[in-house]
């Protein structure tokens, strides 16, 4: 990753990508926003019955930060605040179904949703100069490092809601694709002392332990006890759709590819896959070219191996394929020329 630099007015650091020329080619982000932004904002999870939830609006602040493209960032963010950002502590309730009344089908916050939000707008602070996003980012950063960091087998972890995951038998259950790594550096600056600076040694012991088990990789929900990692009670033994993201994070924020391995040895070719996490046996792929981007990149960056020239484009398939295609393809574009080859 690029060296931090400190933006004074604000308070924190953030990285400075060449935002002058964005790593979104002609028409790739006009297509996402066609496909799955509505005219007030609203971002699609066009699998999900056209549901939006905060994963899919901080998704979109992000997107738009990348793109560079303000008016529609303002668009995203207006919808974020006045629909999801309702809850009393000031997290964003989680899922906001159009088919309903009240539109609030579960007003539990999801902290990874949380996470990309105040992400979004810090990096939305720095971009365009503007203090406002950073002070509406800083209370959900301070709310999630003061409340939703807990004590997990001897480490301080990131609790996926504020609501249900404490209760269970054997610890806190924890989801390790919450751990979006490239968030945590700029998220100690706005709130020191929380256990923000830790987190990236958190998710990597996390990766460790599930390292010596039989798949090498984790469940989506999982339980840490005892130094090691087991599938949460009432869930499936699964490596699924959110586990994929896992790797994408990694590449994203720059750690060391060696922990990409286990990942890579459990996608066959060309596809990512659903895991039983007990056995290490393939259960389904995962196959959208979105998600066939994440492998290729894994295997660029562990074996040099180039992308395919047909994964080097977004395609606008579902919702969060294309959303993870995108930031995929933005990390490549910026941090990894190599591994792009051929025409496109």
């Amino acid at each position: 990753m690029k060296p931090f630099l400190l933006l004074a007015m604000v308070g924190f650091a953030m990285p400075q990508p060449a935002f002058a020329d964005t790593a979104f080619r002609q028409g790739e982000w006009q297509s996402y926003v066609g496909n799955f932004v509505t005219g007030d904002g609203r971002v699609l999870d066009t699998a999900n019955g056209d549901i939006s939830h905060s994963e899919s609006q901080g998704y979109g602040l992000l997107l738009s930060v990348l793109a560079d493209d303000r008016p529609m960032f303002e668009r995203i963010w207006s919808f974020t605040g006045s629909s999801l950002l309702v809850r009393d502590d000031g997290l964003a309730a989680w899922r906001w179904d159009p088919a309903s009344v009240p539109a609030i089908t579960d007003a539990n916050n999801a902290t990874d949703g949380d996470m990309l939000i105040a992400y979004g707008l810090l990096r939305a602070a720095a971009l365009w100069d503007e203090p406002a996003y950073a002070a509406a980012a800083t209370p959900i950063v301070k709310t999630i490092g003061q409340t939703l960091l807990v004590q997990a087998d001897g480490l301080r972890a990131i609790l996926p809601g504020a609501e249900g995951f404490t209760d269970a038998q054997g610890g806190p259950i924890l989801n390790p694709s919450y751990w979006i790594f490239e968030v945590f550096p700029a998220f100690a600056d706005v709130d020191p002392g929380s256990g923000w600076e830790g987190q990236t040694r958190t998710g990597l012991d996390i990766l460790r332990r599930a390292a010596l088990t039989p798949a090498g990789i984790p469940a989506d929900w999982v339980q840490l006890t005892d130094g090691a990692i087991r599938p949460a009670p009432g869930f499936e033994p699964e490596f699924g759709y959110n586990g994929i993201r896992i790797p994408l994070y990694l590449m994203r924020a720059g750690l060391d590819p060696a922990f990409l391995r286990p990942f890579l040895k459990n996608a066959p070719a060309p596809d990512l896959a659903k895991i039983d996490v007990m056995s290490g046996n393939t259960t389904e792929p995962i196959g959208e070219p979105g998600y066939r981007l994440i492998r290729a990149a894994m295997d660029c960056a562990l074996n040099g191996t180039p992308v395919p020239v047909e994964l080097q484009t977004m395609t606008p398939s579902s919702y969060y394929a294309a959303t993870l295609q995108l930031l995929m393809l933005d990390h490549l574009r910026r941090q990894r020329t190599d591994c792009l080859s051929g025409e496109v």
